[in-house]
């Protein structure tokens, strides 16, 4: 319980973007934008790779499950931060906003563990191309997106279970367009001690694991395409893995830029905008990336256009 002088929070407040809603009408056509340009690009991949056989590949096929997870990133957090920039503010119940922060946790970190499989997969089609087609086989590509998403599930809901116990008091406004862990945390008033050591241990597995994993694949990848002879060989190779690689630096760069900075004072005024960057800039430039560097994605493209 609360105590005497305390209120039980109930609602959480949003204050979203303060200091800029006289550019509320700019800021709202932006962002409503940019969310259907990730939406039309991110589902169009989707709609793409289901379709068309030629792109029935396990690259693909990961590349699909990356772009779901992008749709429901944005959809979990954009609709709500659009209603805060055109309202000023806004409300959500306390248990919904426990569940936005429970959903953006399992959309944005499986994209880690997806990442990763991606590069495996690159690793196997230019380290050891005679065996590519008899291990990445379609089960296996079905069993490594699950294992993705049920690993994730699992961690953050074992986080989820150690929130939804926790009491809130006394203040119920957040300085930030949704409900991230860090602000929450701060309005708990009971002990969060030991979840900070669960969300640290949670953290190992579900970012430096993956990327250890990348890490060592790309080493392995450039070693092999060193030892290549030819240069248009060596060109063919590197193709092959530089969409990824790409994605790659932009998504951990994005969370290290948000994530490690130590200073409290960019914690509490920059780190919500620099959060666009995971939430808004990386998923629409995923799809980009590939569609722009990708020759199947723009031939199945151009047949989509030419039918239209």
């Amino acid at each position: 319980m609360c105590e005497e002088n305390q209120t039980q929070v109930t609602q959480i407040r949003l204050l979203g973007f303060r200091g800029l809603y006289k550019y509320k009408t700019l800021l709202f056509i932006v962002f409503l934008l940019t969310y259907t340009l990730i939406l039309v690009g991110n589902l169009l991949i989707i709609l793409l790779v289901s379709t068309k056989d030629h792109l029935k590949t396990p690259m693909f096929f990961f590349l699909k499950h990356l772009s779901t997870a992008d749709v429901l990133l944005t959809t979990s957090v954009v609709p709500m931060m659009l209603h805060i920039i055109l309202f000023e503010g806004g409300t959500l119940p306390l248990w919904g906003c426990i569940f936005q922060l429970y959903c953006f946790g399992i959309f944005g970190f499986t994209q880690s563990f997806i990442i990763a499989v991606m590069s495996y997969d690159r690793y196997l089609a230019i380290c050891h191309p005679l065996r590519y087609s008899s291990v990445m086989v379609p089960d296996l590509c079905l069993q490594l997106v699950i294992g993705s998403w049920s690993l994730i599930i699992v961690l953050i809901s074992s986080e989820f279970f150690v929130i939804i116990q926790f009491k809130f008091c006394g203040i119920n406004y957040i300085d930030h367009f949704f409900c991230d862990f860090g602000p929450l945390m701060e309005l708990a008033t009971s002990d969060i001690s030991s979840l900070m050591l669960h969300d640290f241990v949670d953290s190992i597995l579900i970012m430096l694991f993956p990327l250890t994993l990348i890490i060592f694949t790309y080493f392995c990848i450039f070693f092999t395409i060193l030892q290549i002879s030819s240069a248009n060989s060596k060109r063919k190779a590197f193709s092959t893995c530089s969409s990824h690689l790409t994605i790659v630096c932009l998504y951990y760069g994005t969370v290290i830029a948000v994530y490690m900075t130590s200073s409290q004072e960019l914690t509490t005024n920059i780190n919500k905008y620099r959060s666009l960057l995971y939430i808004v800039v990386t998923p629409l430039l995923n799809p980009i990336i590939y569609s722009l560097r990708n020759h199947e994605i723009k031939r199945a493209m151009r047949k989509v256009l030419t039918n239209v």
